[in-house]
């Protein structure tokens, strides 16, 4: 699977070079399909390698962090399996959302009520959602 197309690519590049400190909404999640390792980036570096996001390696400490994509790329678990994109993924938060919601859970999620949570914990508007129908 091709981890980063080029219109993620030009994306993310795009938020890596924007001059001032952004929070920018995550591009894409990466997964570990036989694993607990997730990843959601938000920033390419123009060496075409380092990526910024928030990085799960599954031990209960997701953290901001950088990763190099030739690593991610280079992972084989069993059975040859590598690190998969998640196609149905669409950020509706900042990236400092989905951390701080990651924090709360011990991992990355994507429970509809801990990033309202979060929203509200950092004073940052939620998207105009439907109502979340476990609250």
């Amino acid at each position: 699977m091709i981890l980063i197309t080029d219109e993620l690519r030009a994306r993310l590049l795009a938020n890596g070079a924007a001059e001032a400190e952004t929070d920018h909404v995550p591009v894409v999640k990466l997964f570990n399909p036989v694993g607990a390792a997730t990843w959601l980036l938000s920033e390419l570096d123009a060496d075409g390698d380092t990526l910024f996001g928030l990085c799960d390696l599954g031990f209960g400490f997701p953290e901001l962090g950088s990763v190099s994509l030739a690593e991610l790329q280079a992972v084989k678990g069993p059975l040859g399996l590598g690190i998969e994109r998640d196609l149905y993924f669409r950020a509706r938060f900042p990236l400092s959302v989905y951390a701080e919601a990651a924090r709360i859970a011990g991992h990355i999620t994507e429970a509809e009520r801990l990033l309202r949570q979060a929203a509200v914990a950092l004073e940052i508007p939620t998207p105009e959602l439907p109502p979340d129908r476990a609250e």
